[in-house]
């Protein structure tokens, strides 16, 4: 420990354990917490508590019967089981019995303070830590704790409860683990005392008929099949199986949620995988669960690596049996063609979908997320009914909507349930953009894209699920087929794509801003894809969507604007901008966008649309647009004069990736190179170095990024940084370390970027030389910068010596200017 520390600890812990004294806050005594694990992991904890007797003083204070607050009560019972946690030290604060005392049924448990859940949880806490040797589990046998760990398991405080289950789990295995070490199998009457007692808890539990007993003997071995696989735990399993089989012969079945986490971690686990009864176990539960509660248990069944395939297919059965109902309530003639066999539309799922809207809407939602989850994943049942899907997920939507036709009276019954429901709206769209991976045949197809024109047309479609529909129609725009041999867009796309832009058009007009958004956002991406085929161009230059872009970037919703921004930049990338001809002005010259996007980034008062213009700027400058390749150096000059006075940091880093681009564009390297890769980048040829420089310095960008060098933002200085060390590593070979060593140009710029460093950034930079600034960047510790810059902002303050210092100053301890503020 800092010596320094040791000399502030005795201040402390009196304060401490003053109940006078105001308390420090929780969250300053769990930063003290941390730092002694920290210490007590580095090193002895005997050790660390005969060179500061002052903690042991204060453990025995909190044992007097004094009026402490309950924050320094469980920060002492947790500091103990930390130091505790080596054996030795164990031993050493036994000697006194002052264990006995925090931790014993004598000690704090009879006391007013036992009260308060902090106080419960901190005595958890503390045995949690102290439980990590064979010295800790005799002493949990004799002292009575396991008895209040029990109660514990059913406090009222939920944060409590679930610590003490999780307890009881890790004592379970810590005392198994080193039964196992001799006997790889132990039997049930080998097993230490602890794990008698804990067994005999749980199969207590799981025999009564109180359901909070039984969640709680469920959770606790959960976590312990989670956490453990050895050969112990199929004994564990063989003897406690039969009570949870049996807890499937009631009705309803008690903590059906608890039962399913177990039942999978059990399955998962390698040691018992293997056992034909688990299988069997899982089918029944699977039959005797509700169609809510079977969901879960299906989806993670299907999840297994080692599932017999009879149980996966009964799972797949189990997990589509409500989108069965939705079918057969739609089906205009009787079956359900591309279901599993053993799907089928049970009675028990119509009456939950039709018992309440709620339950109605849970149920669909579920189901809907548990089928999209399985088909990306390896373990995605085969074959897989995309038909079937897809069928069902346009027929919810339909209902959703009120254009389906009920053919029977569950159907009508669901139509009003369903009508106008947001949430299975947005459930069902996100399922089927997931199943564009699969397509369908053509009538599915064409279903799929009417069912979601008409959710893109309706006024009564929330923004939300505009989002959604948008994406799942881009979603079903990608993933169709070409023609082999054709690089257009589909012939039927582009008949949908008719039809799409006067709705997309519409939405662009919308007086709800997230709706405008939305419809901007879409079309970038369709631009992005498709800019380049002939189908797309025409049809998209034939409608008004590319001018109501254009002047969405004087829009009043900022989002908006930045969007906006994005697509007109996708649009003029690609030639789409919209013709200026007009009868008025036939042939008229089109606007320069450039124009636009400067205004932006120098008047919009949002950082937005000012950052998306950045990213604009240099996605051009990158990909080499008409207007940047008419004069690279004037573009990249206007942008970061611009860039350098914006206030929104983002825009200055993003100012400075521009700079990259241009720095690797003149130094003839394609892409920047990495300034974290362990390969330097390779040198430009001395000519080609000298022109660069120049232009580099024309475009005055030495002088943004020796600005953003000194930021106050460090993602900014941390970029610049990268910057001059990728241009110091491409010029280092070229150059010699004599050259303008002592100039007056070096002697000036370095005047003033000690001023600037010291926060005085209001004087500009002279006219640079090239040599000049090679030779003040070979004089820069760059690396050095770029170490401190990676530091944490408040790494000093972050020191236990600054801890204790500010909680010691708190209480007026410490002299005035003794304490780190900040």
């Amino acid at each position: 420990m800092d010596p320094e520390c040791s000399r502030l600890l005795p201040a402390l812990c009196a304060v401490l354990a003053d109940p006078r004294q105001p308390v420090a806050d929780d969250t300053c005594l769990e930063k003290l917490l941390d730092w002694f694990k920290t210490v007590t992991e580095a090193g002895s904890s005997v050790l660390l508590l005969q060179e500061n007797p002052c903690l042991v003083e204060l453990l025995f204070q909190v044992l007097k019967p004094q009026d402490l607050s309950s924050g320094v009560l469980a920060f002492s019972l947790r500091l103990a089981g930390i130091l505790a946690a080596q054996e030795d030290c164990f031993q050493y604060l036994q000697q006194g019995e002052l264990l006995l005392g925090l931790f014993g049924e004598s000690g704090l448990l009879g006391r007013a303070a036992w009260i308060s859940p902090t106080v419960r949880s901190g005595w958890i806490q503390g045995l949690r830590s102290l439980a990590q040797h064979p010295s800790a589990l005799h002493f949990l046998s004799g002292c009575g704790a396991l008895g209040t760990i029990f109660s514990l398991q059913g406090d009222p405080s939920l944060f409590v409860a679930s610590a003490a289950g999780q307890l009881l789990a890790h004592i379970l295995i810590l005392s198994m683990q080193g039964q196992a070490e001799g006997h790889p199998s132990p039997q049930a009457h080998d097993w230490p005392a602890c794990a008698q007692q804990i067994v005999g808890h749980m199969e207590e539990s799981l025999r009564s008929a109180a359901t909070p007993q039984v969640t709680q003997a469920l959770n606790v071995l959960s976590t312990t099949f989670g956490h453990c696989h050895g050969p112990w735990t199929q004994v564990l399993w063989v003897r406690l199986s039969p009570l949870v089989a049996c807890l499937l012969k009631k009705d309803p079945v008690p903590a059906a949620h608890s039962l399913v986490d177990l039942l999978l971690s059990v399955a998962r686990s390698p040691v018992l995988s293997s056992d034909c009864s688990l299988w069997e176990t899982l089918a029944q539960t699977l039959s005797h669960l509700s169609c809510t509660q079977a969901g879960p248990l299906a989806l993670g069944v299907l999840k297994l690596q080692d599932c017999p395939q009879a149980l996966r297919a009964e799972a797949f059965g189990v997990l589509l049996q409500p989108l069965a109902c939705i079918l057969k309530a739609a089906a205009q003639a009787p079956g359900l063609p591309g279901l599993p066999g053993r799907t089928t539309g049970d009675a028990a799922v119509v009456d939950v979908l039709l018992s309440s809207k709620s339950a109605c809407v849970g149920l669909l939602c579920q189901t809907l997320a548990h089928v999209e989850l399985l088909q990306p994943m390896p373990q995605c049942p085969s074959p897989w009914p995309q038909a079937a899907l897809l069928e069902a997920v346009v027929t919810i939507l339909r209902f959703c909507n009120g254009s389906a036709v009920p053919t029977s009276d569950v159907g009508g019954r669901l139509c009003v349930v369903l009508a106008g429901c947001v949430r299975v709206q947005r459930a069902a769209l996100d399922f089927l953009g997931t199943l564009s991976q699969g397509m369908g045949s053509e009538e599915l197809v064409t279903q799929v894209f009417a069912v979601l024109l008409e959710y893109l047309r309706s006024p009564d479609s929330s923004p939300t699920v505009l989002k959604k529909a948008f994406q799942a129609t881009l979603g079903w725009l990608q993933g169709s087929p070409r023609p082999p041999g054709c690089c257009d867009m589909d012939p039927h796309n582009q008949l949908f794509l008719r039809e799409l832009l006067p709705v997309l058009q519409k939405r662009l007009c919308s007086p709800c801003w997230e709706v405008r958004d939305s419809g901007l956002e879409f079309l970038t991406h369709m631009a992005r894809c498709w800019g380049g085929q002939a189908g797309f161009r025409h049809i998209l230059l034939a409608s008004e969507v590319p001018k109501l872009t254009e002047q969405l970037l004087q829009d009043p919703e900022s989002y908006v604007r930045a969007s906006a921004v994005t697509a007109m930049g996708q649009l003029s990338s690609q030639g789409l901008r919209a013709s200026p001809a007009s009868t008025e002005h036939p042939g008229g010259q089109q606007k320069s966008l450039l124009l636009d996007l400067l205004h932006v980034l120098s008047a919009d008062p949002e950082g937005f649309p000012r950052r998306a213009a950045m990213q604009v700027c240099t996605e051009w400058l990158r990909d080499g647009h008409a207007e940047v390749a008419e004069d690279p150096e004037q573009f990249v000059a206007m942008v970061l004069q611009v860039a350098s006075q914006d206030l929104d940091w983002e825009v200055r880093a993003q100012g400075l990736e521009l700079a990259l681009v241009f720095l690797a564009q003149i130094l003839g390297q394609p892409t920047a190179h990495c300034p974290y890769a362990t390969a330097p980048p390779e040198a430009a040829p001395p000519a080609r170095l000298d022109e660069a420089l120049q232009a580099l310095c024309r475009v005055r960008l030495f002088e943004f990024a020796f600005r953003a060098l000194f930021d106050c933002d460090r993602p900014v200085a941390q970029k610049s940084c990268d910057l001059l060390l990728f241009l110091r590593a491409r010029a280092a070979p070229c150059s010699s370390p004599q050259e303008a060593g002592s100039s007056p140009d070096v002697a000036s710029v370095e005047a003033v970027l000690q001023r600037w460093r010291a926060g005085q950034q209001g004087q500009p930079l002279e006219d640079l030389e090239p040599k000049a600034v090679m030779a003040v960047l070979r004089s820069m510790d760059l690396e050095g910068l770029r170490g401190a810059l990676a530091e944490s902002s408040d790494h000093v303050e972050k020191s236990p010596r600054s801890l204790l210092q500010d909680m010691l100053a708190t209480v007026g301890i410490l002299g005035e200017n003794e304490a780190d503020c900040y």
